[in-house]
């Protein structure tokens, strides 16, 4: 009887102040509206099936929902602290925002890490500090058989597609890219109107949807691809073979959605689902892959040609390296995305249990072209929680030639990590489609903390390679960047890892164990063990 007691009692005070507003004055509709709101709010929790807490505590079983409703804000704004929030945590975002703002950044009173926990990595600095160069350092992207290299700049913006971006998003991080002189990938939802109108560099990435070059069945369209890819501002053409949040499974951008100008640009039905499969239907094996891109490369008209995964299984790298061997055909560059990269919506399961690590993965892939004899020919990019200039240095160390940020750019452009981007309510505007949202992003301002932010995120990590006692990306060694592997002990990361040297995969009897058995099965016209 409690449970229909204060419903009972609702329903009572609530007609008592409606008789009272009726026959005494009019005030009492004050006393009456909401009481009358609360007694069939408690009358429907009663006799509804689909909340257990409803039917039991009727009205006051609300709360939990509400509470439930601002539980991330309430975790982010008051619980949390600076160091430890996740997927990045405050210290991070405000270092974003500072320097998209070109506030200061810096911190006073020490680190409030603590250096003694296991995990803790540091950069072991030079007694003799290089001076910090004068103008940012890029890197020449393009192999033997690319004839329009391009000029990579050390932190880019990474693959973010018009549809999970609104327009106004699009066109803050390119223009961003254009007055900063960095590359702006288009993710894989094709190229649109937006990321043409300011001019600024694009990777034009191609995913299993082909997305902008596909026929109506949903195939690979080449006279189409060749088409796009000879517009001025696509710089690069890349081909995406996983993605580190949801590696082997393919995206669903819903109906409801996919308006018309979505539709066009990626040349799919309008106000239907468009579902991106887990795979290629234009390879299968390692072989055709490398083929597929030597075509693409033709097609682009010798712009630089590669691809991007979330490393598997170290045979699978090997594989497409003895198709690179085999085939002589190797890519330009190849994207490495870590386990720990984004996504707009993915289930838990892969974003918590799938795929490698980006230190792992680059680990993997640089010394599988190391030890092939293919590292010089192919340039390696990093993409995953790349933030801060130290994130970018430690993936050179790492491996990379060069990084790739999404969500430290969406922050650029006021992104708060509400986590609402698959449902189309983003509050700031960026990840969504809906008008009303994103009109309050507005390009004229965000596009400048874009460019601040690149620009102060690069010349930190110069900083840095300089206190390093470097001058050039292509001189940082394994033994600078360090990990505390307990309290009591520390390792390098030439020691932590094993480091291939140039061509020891073609010397099999050289081969470390955990490299000799990969290399020997690893079938170039199988991905399959």
């Amino acid at each position: 009887m409690k449970r229909t007691g204060l419903v009972a009692a609702l329903v009572v005070f609530a007609a008592a102040a409606v008789v009272l507003a009726v026959t005494v004055g009019a005030w009492w509709w004050i006393a009456a509206g909401p009481l009358l709101a609360l007694a069939a709010t408690g009358t429907y929790d009663l006799v509804q099936r689909r909340h257990s807490v409803l039917r039991n505590y009727p009205v006051l079983g609300h709360a939990r929902f509400l509470l439930e409703a601002i539980r991330p804000e309430m975790q982010q704004y008051f619980i949390e602290r600076d160091y430890d929030g996740r997927p990045f945590d405050r210290d991070t975002r405000s270092a974003v925002y500072e320097r998209a703002k070109g506030t200061a950044d810096q911190d006073p009173f020490g680190t409030e890490l603590d250096v003694y926990q296991p995990g803790y990595e540091f950069f072991v600095h030079s007694v003799a500090p290089h001076p910090v160069p004068d103008q940012p350092v890029t890197v020449r992207v393009g192999g033997p058989d690319c004839t329009k290299p391009y000029d990579m700049a050390l932190l880019n913006v990474s693959a973010m597609s018009f549809g999970s971006l609104s327009a106004p998003a699009i066109l803050a991080l390119n223009r961003g890219a254009k007055e900063g002189g960095f590359a702006h990938d288009t993710g894989e939802g094709g190229i649109s109107d937006h990321h043409l109108r300011y001019g600024g560099d694009l990777i034009w990435e191609i995913g299993t949807g082909y997305f902008g070059c596909r026929t109506p069945d949903g195939d690979f369209d080449p006279a189409e691809f060749a088409r796009k890819a000879a517009t001025e501002s696509v710089r690069c053409v890349s081909l995406k073979l996983s993605q580190g949040a949801k590696p082997g499974k393919g995206g669903v951008l819903p109906g409801a959605k996919v308006s018309a100008e979505i539709a066009r640009v990626r040349e799919v039905p309008e106000g239907k689902t468009v579902i991106s499969p887990n795979h290629h239907r234009a390879f299968s094996t390692p072989r055709e892959l490398i083929r597929f891109i030597g075509r693409m490369r033709e097609l682009a008209g010798g712009k630089p040609t590669g691809f991007k995964l979330c490393v598997g299984s170290r045979r699978d790298v090997l594989a497409l390296c003895k198709a690179m061997l085999e085939e002589d055909i190797a890519p330009d560059f190849i994207v490495v995305d870590g386990a720990e990269g984004g996504t707009g919506a993915a289930p838990v399961e892969f974003v918590d249990h799938v795929g490698t690590p980006l230190t792992d993965g680059l680990s993997i892939v640089h010394n599988a072209l190391v030890g092939t004899g293919l590292r010089d020919r192919v340039r390696i990019g990093a993409s995953g929680k790349v933030a801060t200039g130290s994130d970018i240095v430690k993936r050179l160390i790492q491996g990379a030639d060069y990084t790739n940020a999404a969500r430290a750019m969406m922050f650029a452009v006021g992104c708060l990590q509400t986590q609402r981007c698959h449902t189309n309510q983003c509050p700031v505007g960026v990840a969504t489609q809906d008008p009303e949202r994103s009109r309050a992003l507005v390009v004229e301002d965000k596009y400048r903390r874009v460019q601040r932010f690149q620009q102060a995120t690069v010349h930190s990590a110069m900083e840095i390679m300089a206190s390093l006692g470097v001058s050039d990306p292509a001189q940082l060694r394994p033994h600078m960047l360090s990990r505390r592997t307990s309290h009591h002990a520390v390792a390098t990361y030439a020691e932590l890892y094993t480091w291939l040297e140039p061509g020891q995969l073609l010397a099999p009897a050289t081969l470390p164990e955990e490299w000799a058995g990969a290399w020997k099965s690893s079938d170039p016209d199988s991905f399959t063990a």
